[in-house]
């Protein structure tokens, strides 16, 4: 008979199988006459996206039967070479610059996001230097601090805020479960608000994205249109939307539909009703993401699966809040759905090593359940 946490599992690939193939169904949709009209004679988004999924799958079923993966010790070695990366990007001649920001490295058609790969590094070599603190420790330790901020640092330095909000969002949530002192976040607090000052401050157009923000329709031809031409999109479209293929916006209203902002024409075309169904695959994603931590024997695969399934929850609440316009633009794509080789292939590689560092289930509390 299965066991508790083997069916869980079951749930969590299923529910993320299924955000990929809506994914790929909604890039065909919404990025098909994009492409053919900016990208003429290219291989079409859906897809590329669908042998990205392909190569995805094929490195899901790897990882998550590597046990050496289980490892502390190795994620040392895998922060040390994303941290190499992140310097790598930096440098002229080998990081490639896209809408501002040199966040890419490039080998011919392939390109490959180094803060996508160092945020799974990054959390995970985190969980395996917290799993050593001892349950009744409540000393600030300074070292996990420089964990978390020597690719924060590289990062910004491309920039990309979005990738920095999630993984100090997500690395904070751990040092919160390992019982840090409820004042460090108060003054964690104060440090950060000064800090996003100081970067507004620094580059303009984070102050006009704010502008943007707050009131998109004062400059809706510039810095407010990808909001504007998103809330025209989510509007009309009601409980059930105009039909499956059947988007408007995509029509070179919204601007690279199949990205950051695809969520809109998704509930241009199925509704509310259809948006919420989508929705409720996330949930039940993580949901059964956080069920399997807590079945987990060792601290070292609580906080790691506790971290990555809490990047999937912060990207897909990111992406989302900017699409109906209750945060300000920041880049982020949605997990499984938004087009995008690296993201794809880094999510599911996520997916991989939460089901890896599951398998170390509660043999005995699963024997008392079934």
């Amino acid at each position: 008979m299965a066991t508790l946490s083997q069916h869980l599992k079951v749930y969590f690939f299923v529910s993320a199988f299924l955000l990929s193939i809506i994914g790929i169904l909604f890039i065909y949709s919404a990025g098909t006459y994009w492409g053919e009209v900016r990208y003429f004679g290219q291989t079409p988004f859906y897809i590329k996206q669908a042998l990205y999924f392909g190569v995805a799958l094929v490195c899901c079923l790897t990882v998550m039967k590597i046990s050496a993966l289980q490892s502390a010790k190795l994620w040392a070695v895998f922060y040390i070479i994303s941290l190499l990366l992140l310097v790598a990007v930096l440098i002229p001649g080998i990081g490639i610059v896209r809408n501002g920001s040199q966040s890419w490295i490039g080998v011919g058609a392939l390109t490959v996001q180094p803060a996508e790969l160092a945020k799974v590094t990054t959390l995970i070599y985190l969980s395996a230097v917290l799993s050593k603190r001892k349950s009744y420790e409540r000393v600030v330790q300074l070292r996990h601090f420089v964990i978390i901020f020597l690719p924060v640092a590289l990062i910004m330095l491309q920039p990309d805020f979005g990738a920095v909000f999630i993984l100090v969002v997500v690395a904070f949530l751990l040092l919160f479960i390992a019982k840090y002192p409820i004042r460090l976040y108060v003054a964690l607090l104060g440090i950060g608000m000064t800090g996003l000052a100081l970067l507004i401050a620094a580059a303009p157009y984070r102050l006009k994205r704010i502008e943007a923000f707050i009131n998109p329709w004062a400059d809706p031809l510039g810095s407010g249109f990808q909001a504007v031409q998103s809330l025209f999109a989510i509007g009309p479209a009601g409980l059930f939307g105009h039909g499956l293929l059947k988007s408007r916006q995509k029509y070179l209203y919204l601007p690279e539909p199949q990205n950051d902002f695809i969520f809109a024409i998704i509930l241009e075309e199925i509704g509310l009703v259809g948006g919420f169904g989508l929705l409720l695959i996330f949930a039940c994603f993580l949901i059964t993401g956080y069920q399997l931590a807590l079945r987990c024997n060792e601290a070292f695969h609580f906080y790691a699966i506790c971290g990555l399934t809490t990047i999937i929850a912060v990207q897909a609440c990111l992406n989302i809040g900017v699409v109906i316009n209750l945060l300000p633009v920041t880049g982020v794509t949605l997990p499984f759905i938004s087009y995008g080789g690296t993201s794809l292939v880094v999510v599911w590689l996520t997916v991989a090593l939460i089901l890896n560092f599951s398998s170390e289930e509660r043999r005995k509390n699963d024997g008392k359940s079934d």
